[in-house]
């Protein structure tokens, strides 16, 4: 299965790419998409929205992940993350790829197993868990690749669930 996770936002908006095949997961890209903020709102959405089109044009992903977007303190960060997690869902959607959304707590259980994980702590455990020797950078980065890792687990999760329920009668 070949995942491409995206941690919205408008100014930097991070992906990564991971693969697995049987149990081993690699990395195969990790970066942030930038937007130019002299732009007016308009064209910076359509600037991440070809961006991260070119981005699942190349590495042809079956599922996007994307951070489901919580109000947070300030008003209009939160509206920019969430105009970008729009932009990120339609974009996947478009390309006919399956999307799927964790909160940020979901994904810091998957990776770390403990919700309150701090973001060094995910960022170690996805540079661990995919065999990296530093911690990816910048934290966008390392957050999208948790964010597709979270998926992975998740989806080996479903997949037992079924069999542990048969194996139980």
């Amino acid at each position: 299965m070949f995942v491409l996770g995206i941690d919205p936002g408008l100014s930097r908006c991070g992906y990564g790419c991971v693969e697995q095949r049987g149990a081993a997961q690699r990395a195969v890209a990790a970066g942030v998409v930038t937007t130019d903020r002299e732009l007016r709102l308009p064209e910076r959405l359509a600037t991440l929205r070809r961006d991260l089109h070119e981005l699942v044009a190349e590495h042809a992903p079956d599922v996007v992940v994307v951070e489901r977007v919580f109000f947070q303190t300030n008003v209009r960060t939160a509206m920019s993350v969430a105009q970008a997690s729009g932009v990120a869902l339609l974009t996947a959607s478009e390309a006919g790829c399956a999307v799927a959304e964790y909160s940020a707590n979901e994904v810091k259980l998957a990776v770390t197993g403990y919700g309150a994980a701090t973001k060094a702590q995910v960022q170690r455990m996805v540079a661990a868990l995919l065999g990296l020797r530093e911690v990816p950078r910048p934290p966008d980065a390392a957050d999208a690749l948790a964010l597709a890792l979270c998926h992975l687990a998740a989806t080996r999760t479903t997949r037992a669930k079924p069999a542990l329920a048969g194996g139980a009668r």
